[in-house]
């Protein structure tokens, strides 16, 4: 029997767990739809601001990464912790947590990939950049095929390297939301 994923080391979950792009797939919304039912019936005791679909497979027509990205937005008096626990009852692993930022997954295994994953980003309302950027990029598809192309290119070069592969994206990512923020002023 392998290692338990908490025994890996970064390099050795990189590698379980490359980059990869698969063409855009329609079921990725109903994957959403979903857990976020699910979500909202798990923290239904706590204040849920709002609960979005974001990153690549929250974008119209564009290759990703077969992994459905929430963003999960409490009150400003919610507290966070409490929050966070009821999420990894439930099936979720913390993958980091900072003063207002939490992340969890789901759907990974010491064989790799299970059918559905998901990464869930726990934040305070308001902290939600990467809903002017999807919707930026879904109302803007010539934007939207300019990031795939990027991703695409980057995939290789970064694909045991999920860090590397972040941070080569990140001066596109900021350009597109701070426009957006011009053009969104105020929706959220």
């Amino acid at each position: 029997m392998g290692k338990a994923l908490s025994e890996l080391t970064l390099e050795e979950l990189w590698e379980l767990f490359p980059i990869f792009l698969v063409q855009h797939n329609e079921q990725w919304v109903e994957y959403y739809e979903e857990m976020k039912d699910f979500l909202y019936h798990i923290l239904s005791d706590y204040q849920i601001q709002r609960i979005s679909h974001i990153g690549s497979t929250a974008i119209k027509g564009i290759w990703a990464k077969n992994i459905i990205d929430i963003l999960i937005e409490i009150g400003l008096d919610e507290n966070m912790e409490a929050v966070s626990k009821v999420i990894e009852s439930n099936g979720f692993i913390r993958m980091s947590s900072s003063t207002n930022r939490v992340s969890f997954n789901r759907g990974y295994t010491e064989n790799g990939f299970e059918e559905k994953v998901y990464h869930l980003h726990l934040r305070q309302e308001g902290d939600n950049n990467e809903l002017y950027f999807r919707d930026y990029l879904n109302e803007y598809p010539h934007i939207a095929k300019q990031y795939e192309q990027l991703k695409l290119d980057l995939w290789k070069q970064y694909e045991h390297d999920r860090d590397g592969y972040t941070e080569a994206k990140s001066d596109f990512i900021t350009k597109w939301t701070s426009e957006a923020k011009k053009v969104y002023a105020g929706r959220y």
